[in-house]
């Protein structure tokens, strides 16, 4: 039963998205961080106290989180089995953003498509942390690639993992993860000591799926008719050119799969960090190139879900 809960858990991102105005427990996860955010801060004395304080925020939270759900799943199902089961199919799409990332992309497709490039400029600013105002046609469509091809490991491979590994409860518990890693994980002056715990504990998570996207996106690159073997050897040959330890392996695959280069400089809150650039520069990068980066992630998304669902068969855990 619980296979094909999380099948149509899947299915359910496919067809709705992320509606923004129904409830959703990364919101309230991301408001029990802030929060806890603001105590610890005011009970820390100077910055050791921070690096200690951001640790026991990371516990709290995804201990918090691993249990809430838990508690949530094991009550509804004491209530009544189709309780539970419901429950769990509404926790289990909620941990899903393959949808709502295609979205957010394709909203600034359209506005290029349209020539307002203040209007794609706006839009990209939503969904990535650099400088958007100053970016040209060809840059703003780099950053919505690399953002499709990042986040399709946290967004959807990697929490299906998680969730084929230890039910929603442990899905859970890795979507606080990121989305600590999203709130506090960054290395400027305000959060270096603070998000410290919570920015390696991420890399920790996404060590495993961001490596099985590689495979996965070379698939993907099969099936498309894109260029696979690029794609396979450029998304090992590029994969350390990042300062994560993540995030070059989903990249250097799609600019494998493309023929295209991403990475390079960019602007991130007012100055400029030199970033190496990961693929081979064979062609121009173009706008439809956003289209065919939503197509490679749905389809390892798809490939995922067959992967984890095979393997969850032969070693019975599901």
């Amino acid at each position: 039963m619980s296979l094909f809960i999380y099948c149509c858990a899947f299915v359910l991102d496919l067809i709705l998205g992320d509606p923004p105005h129904w409830p959703h427990p990364i919101r309230w996860i991301g408001t029990a961080i802030s929060r806890t955010e603001k105590v610890i801060r005011r009970l820390s004395r100077d910055e050791r106290w921070l690096y200690t304080g951001g640790a026991v925020l990371w516990i709290v939270i995804v201990a918090m989180s691993w249990g809430v759900t838990w508690l949530i799943v094991e009550t509804a199902s004491t209530v009544h089995l189709w309780l539970g089961e419901i429950i769990t199919l509404w926790l289990a799409y909620t941990i899903f953003a393959g949808r709502c990332l295609a979205d957010c992309a394709n909203v600034v497709y359209q506005a290029q498509g349209l020539g307002n490039i203040e209007e794609s400029r706006l839009q990209l600013s939503y969904i990535v942390g650099r400088d958007t105002r100053s970016l040209d046609d060809t840059q703003i469509s780099r950053a919505v690639v690399e953002t499709v091809a990042e986040n399709a490991v946290d967004g959807v491979i990697a929490p299906m993992f998680y969730l084929f590994l230890g039910g929603v409860p442990l899905a859970m518990a890795y979507k606080a993860i990121n989305t600590l890693d999203s709130m506090v994980g960054y290395k400027n002056e305000k959060y270096r000591a603070l998000g410290y715990v919570s920015a390696r504990m991420d890399d920790l998570a996404n060590w495993l799926p961001a490596r099985l996207s590689w495979v996965l996106f070379s698939l993907a690159a099969l099936l498309l008719r894109y260029d696979a073997k690029s794609a396979l050897t450029i998304g090992w040959r590029d994969r350390y050119q990042h300062k994560s330890p993540n995030c070059a392996w989903p990249e250097a695959s799609v600019a494998g799969a493309l023929g295209i280069q991403l990475g390079g400089p960019n602007d991130y809150f007012g100055q400029r960090v030199e970033k190496p650039w990961i693929g081979d520069n064979k062609r121009p990068l173009e706008r439809d190139d956003i289209q065919r980066t939503i197509r490679l992630m749905y389809l390892a998304s798809i490939l995922a879900l067959f992967v984890y669902s095979g393997v969850c068969l032969m070693i019975g855990i599901c």
